[in-house]
């Protein structure tokens, strides 16, 4: 027995290293990949373009003066950034909304037939196309031609029509919802699949109970089906919002960010890579990270309550 009691505290101490070993490679590819690059991005982002010193600027008579903190400055206040910030809050607003209404609209519906699965299949079957691969296929979608002919869908459309074709992603605020539009028909799908498993997940009983009362299908939709999915939906919602904050290949691929498309996602690229401004493009990643901050943190606790809550 006195030797068992002696191996106790070596047991316990092993008990204590050994998770730890494990979480060991999980671990070093977090600071390589993740903790080492954001340091080091925070760090680039007071530095100046050729990384040579601290980030200046000539300071003018009546002009703010921000030091170290031009980078920032410029990130917050130019014009191509304020430009930015508007695109990527239409973004929200228009692709947000869009993606979870009509997957919820999709999901309900698609539960009332029985070609359900096939239904779902159809419309899911975007999320199968990568961004660039979906940029593509739309921009040929939206092509304008100069001359009579032409080969875009929508302007042969419109041109059979007897109307005039449209430059659709070259006409100032009708080429941003232009290209929200690929994004809602690429991630209505997901907010389809999310949504429908949480309506199964909604008791039977309760549903047939409201309509023996009376109650019409509209009613028993937006009284006890909403409600029972409501925390689903903020899942939902807030993951689609971190998405849109990110949006750049569908961007990229169609317009560039020309015409007053730019998000800051691509603004962050240009100036990267095209630009070579990397202090800029490193304050535009920590602007970027910070306005996604709130939505993970949302989305972290909405996690958490539902998982208290079984």
């Amino acid at each position: 027995m006195a030797a068992k009691a002696d191996q106790i505290p070596g047991i316990m101490q092993q008990g204590r290293i050994v998770p730890w070993l494990y979480l060991l490679p999980a671990l070093l590819v977090m600071m390589t990949f993740i903790v080492y690059p954001g340091l080091n991005t925070f760090y680039l982002s007071f530095r100046n373009t050729d990384n040579t010193g601290w980030a200046t600027t000539n300071c003018q008579p009546g002009q703010p003066c921000w030091g170290i903190l031009e980078n920032y400055r410029y990130a917050l206040t130019s014009e191509i950034m304020r430009t930015s910030f508007v695109n990527n809050l239409k973004w929200i607003l228009l692709m947000v909304s869009g993606t979870v209404l009509l997957g919820l609209l999709i999901a309900t519906l698609a539960d009332r037939v029985r070609y359900e699965p096939l239904a779902k299949a159809i419309i899911f079957m975007p999320m199968a196309i990568s961004f660039v691969g979906a940029g593509v296929i739309w921009k040929f979608v939206y092509d304008f031609g100069t001359s009579q002919v032409q080969i875009g869908f929508l302007n042969a459309f419109v041109s059979s029509l007897g109307f005039k074709p449209v430059f659709w992603l070259g006409t100032p605020q009708l080429n941003t919802v232009a290209l929200i539009v690929v994004g809602v028909w690429m991630w209505t799908g997901f907010c389809m699949t999310i949504l429908a498993a949480a309506l199964k997940g909604v008791p039977v009983e309760i549903l047939e109970a409201a309509r023996v009362d009376g109650a019409s299908e509209w009613r028993v939709f937006s009284d006890i089906m909403i409600p029972q999915i409501l925390p689903t939906i903020t899942v939902v919602v807030t993951t689609m919002v971190i998405n849109v904050l990110k949006i750049f290949d569908i961007v990229y691929v169609m317009t560039g960010g020309n015409y007053g498309t730019e998000v800051i996602a691509n603004r962050m690229y240009i100036e990267m890579y095209t630009s070579h401004q990397t202090g800029r493009a490193a304050a535009i990643a920590i602007v970027l990270i910070a306005v996604i901050i709130p939505a993970m943190v949302l989305n972290i606790r909405r996690f958490r309550a539902q998982e208290a809550a079984r």
